[in-house]
């Protein structure tokens, strides 16, 4: 096999262009038998698609002195089996093993590792600027971006940032007319290649000249030319809005001939000054599963399933619905994801994508619940937090009924750093009017969404893992803005969030066989605090709760702000804060990364131990 032979960029440029096209398949069938065969799944339609644009930029340009940069890193996988890593790739996304976007401390060849879309432009602007205050002359900076991610106002900052310094710079749109799900762009529609071709740049330079040179009339001539210009490339070529900015536009190309992209790509690295190459790629290419997937093209392989929280949101959401016509979603690219395709289906007008465009959606949702609408926005925990400071002044000070509804909450495992949900309980309770609600089994979304419609005087927070427990009978459930006792205990109260519970409640089964006695609270409502909560806590000795967001600052801190105020004129008992330590965490088993943390019912067990010998020795 061809592809037994590479291991570094370099042994691609000896290639014919015919077993360029040979390995191009075997780098295919490659990725989806990785990608099928790993437990913890993979990014398989966006990497399929982005094969002939890898061997090309790789032969064109020379990394790592060359920099080529990868817009959230789902298209990364064949440069990463391209840069040496082929070997390891069935470790990928797996705890010590190979991430699954980019990683600077896996390879020289990786400069950013985000999965956070639209970013890359901005990156490249600054190592262009970089490269230039430091006279660098020798390094090409190439960043990758796809149709998807440039429908976030981020890649529009850096677009015409680029524009505006004239950083030297390429930008390679891979447009697959995909993000997640189809893009929600108009943006992308042919330009002339022509334009790019050196002879005609050569050209129109000489034909200046001579115009300026004409006496008299030299100016008035360059600059009527000029105009005629615009005025045929804004009626043969509406997309002019590239070189609107000050940044050259060429394409599009198909980015399956590997040929025409390295012709394409050598103008480029000739071009002085910013320039975007537009190369039109197929999602999910040569793997008939992707192809024929009408929604994500296999973006992932894995689809919402009955057990996972995002089914409970779509059932409950689709039964709100059905007696609240004011209720709309609104989705940052991701219906599918998130659960909304169901109510999609069933109320195709009242559901918004507004592509990957956060801030965008959280302000249009204010603007939503301004005009008599009651909007509910569907996201990942790590991607609202891009837009807190919309979520805080646009929504929170305008006391805008709006619900967000965060899924992928808490530790989410093999995506790494990037998609942990640790932030959510630390930043969205500091919006002095938000309502926080954490579902602690799968029924419990529905009877949260119900009470969130309920409020209208400011926003409210629900927040999910993947996947939550059943309940098997009426009483585990609570209601409104109040706690549910789950168990009685005189030694000790366990206040666990969320996912918490069912580690709490495990480890009071553990604690009770060695004769330890623990309430254990579902808070339910993490804000506003339920008081008799409070005041059933402060009757125990010791008080632990337990989150799977960052420790300091989240859930557990207001709790114990709460105990204590609750105790302003009596001995307030010991609090014990469990969560996940302020730091970023690597890729691995949620599972596993939840009981090395002490999350688990072990974990969870292990702290109250230690914590009661603790408070006993103390009183000794």
């Amino acid at each position: 096999m061809l592809l037994d032979r590479i291991n570094s960029p370099a042994d691609l440029r000896g290639l014919s262009y015919s077993q360029l096209d040979a390995l191009a398949a075997e780098i295919r069938s490659f990725v989806v038998d990785a990608v099928d065969s790993s437990s913890a799944g993979g990014h398989l339609g966006s990497n399929l698609g982005a094969v002939e644009l890898t061997l090309a930029g790789h032969r064109v340009f020379e990394s790592p002195r060359d920099i080529l940069l990868w817009d959230t890193g789902h298209q990364a996988y064949v440069h990463k089996i391209l840069t040496g890593r082929r070997e390891i790739f069935d470790t990928l996304r797996q705890e010590g093993g190979l991430s699954g976007y980019p990683s600077r401390a896996e390879s020289p060849h990786d400069w950013v590792e985000n999965s956070h879309a639209s970013t890359i432009v901005s990156y490249a602007h600054g190592l262009a600027t970089a490269m230039d205050r430091n006279e660098i002359t020798d390094r090409r900076i190439v960043a990758v971006i796809g149709d998807g991610s440039l429908t976030g106002g981020m890649a529009y900052e850096g677009l015409n940032n680029l524009g505006n310094t004239g950083a030297n710079a390429i930008i390679i749109l891979n447009d697959n007319g995909r993000s997640y799900a189809p893009t929600a762009s108009r943006l992308g529609d042919s330009l002339a290649r022509i334009r790019l071709d050196p002879r005609y740049l050569r050209n129109k330079a000489r034909f200046e000249k001579l115009l300026r040179e004409v006496p008299i009339l030299g100016d008035r001539l360059e600059r009527g030319f000029e105009a005629t210009l615009a005025g045929v490339r804004d009626y043969f070529e509406p997309p002019a809005f590239f070189e609107d900015l000050g940044i050259r536009y060429t394409g599009p190309f198909d980015g399956h001939d590997v040929e025409g992209l390295e012709s394409a790509l050598r103008d480029a690295h000739e071009y002085d000054g910013p320039i975007v190459v537009h190369v039109l790629t197929q999602k999910g290419r040569g793997h008939a599963p992707a192809e024929n997937d009408p929604i994500k093209h296999m973006h992932d392989p894995g689809s919402v399933q009955p057990e996972h929280s995002a089914a409970a949101f779509a059932e409950a959401l689709i039964k709100e619905a059905e007696t609240r016509p004011e209720i709309v979603a609104i989705t940052a690219a991701m219906p599918d994801s998130t659960g909304l395709l169901p109510f999609a289906e069933r109320f195709p007008d009242r559901v918004f994508d507004v592509g990957i465009a956060e801030q965008h959606a959280v302000t249009s949702a204010a603007g939503m619940a301004m005009g008599g609408l009651r909007p509910v926005f569907a996201v990942y925990s790590t991607f609202l937090s891009r837009a807190f400071d919309q979520v805080n002044l646009d929504v929170g000070l305008h006391e805008q009924p709006v619900i967000f509804c965060l899924d992928r909450a808490g530790i989410t495992g093999s995506d790494g750093p990037s998609h942990h949900g640790v932030l959510d309980l630390v930043l969205f309770t500091k919006v002095p009017n938000m309502t926080v609600l954490a579902p602690s089994s799968y029924e419990e979304i529905g009877v949260m969404l119900h009470d969130a419609l309920d409020i209208s005087d400011g926003p409210v927070l629900l927040r999910w893992p993947k996947a939550l427990p059943s309940v098997s009978s009426q009483d585990q459930i609570g209601s409104g803005l109040r706690g549910r006792k789950a168990r009685a205990g005189s030694d000790l109260c366990i206040l666990a969030v969320g996912k918490m519970v069912e580690s709490a409640l495990a480890a009071a089964e553990t604690l009770a066989a060695d004769g330890i006695e623990a309430t254990v609270w579902d808070v339910r409502c993490v804000k506003p605090v339920d008081p008799a909560m409070i005041a059933d806590a402060i009757e125990h000795p010791l008080v632990l709760t337990v989150e799977d967001g960052y420790r300091q600052g989240g859930a557990g801190s207001l709790i114990s702000t709460e105990i204590t105020d609750a105790c302003a004129e009596t001995d307030a008992p010991r609090v014990e804060i469990l969560g996940v330590p302020t730091s970023y965490i690597d890729h691995a088993n949620a599972g596993d990364i939840l009981a090395r943390l002490g999350l688990d019912a072990d974990g969870v067990a292990a702290s109250a131990r230690r914590a009661l010998a603790l408070r006993s020795s103390s009183l000794s």
